[in-house]
């Protein structure tokens, strides 16, 4: 990979991850072009802020679980390409049951140019430390809804404090919220932010 790209794991020891492209376990229900092991890569830079949010979530009784990080430009080229086969309905119910394929991109979900394939953002949400029970966020990630902006109403209590954890642990650590999507953040001063990379995960 360039410099000044690692893995996360290589950085900062006993990170947990779920690389949800290199599986099945998301909205295209395959594994997504580029990711080719379950591993997560961002920018050095990423990685130390990270590194300060794990601290600082740690310090209320959290850890850090991500699900994405650095993206290549190949996956963001075969969301496009996913968006306009028919629909199947195999991951309809659970990522976007409200809108069809192609509005993910109009609705902001989906970019064709995605800050992720920059190496400066990063879909991850909190876990707690004494049970490593996933935190209640309200709905998991890559639910294309309006539940799962920031502010949405029909949540609990709970989900909305958690999700005012989170992102006052990424805020904190030089990270700005997407407000659409709850689990997403992008390093405000990121290294390439004009250079998309195209490099798989391997």
């Amino acid at each position: 990979m360039p410099d000044g790209f690692a893995f996360v794991d290589g950085i900062l020891p006993g990170v947990r991850w779920d690389a949800k492209y290199a599986t099945w376990d998301n909205f295209t229900g395959k594994p997504v072009d580029g990711y080719l092991v379950n591993r997560v890569v961002g920018t050095t830079a990423l990685c130390a802020a990270l590194g300060a949010a794990r601290e600082k979530a740690a310090s209320l009784g959290f850890d850090l679980l991500l699900w994405d990080g650095y993206r290549p430009q190949r996956a963001v080229d075969h969301f496009v390409r996913w968006s306009r086969q028919p629909e199947n309905g195999r991951t309809k119910a659970r990522h976007y049951p409200r809108i069809d394929r192609a509005a993910m991109f109009a609705r902001g979900y989906v970019a064709a140019r995605s800050g992720h394939s920059r190496g400066g953002a990063v879909d991850l949400t909190l876990y707690h430390l004494k049970t490593g029970e996933l935190a209640a966020m309200g709905g998991g990630h890559d639910l294309m809804d309006p539940v799962s902006h920031h502010g949405a109403a029909g949540i609990t209590e709970e989900e909305t404090r958690n999700r005012d954890h989170l992102r006052s642990i990424m805020e904190d650590c030089g990270f700005r919220a997407y407000e659409s999507e709850w689990w997403h953040y992008a390093l405000i001063d990121e290294p390439h932010p004009d250079t998309y990379f195209d490099f798989p995960i391997a």
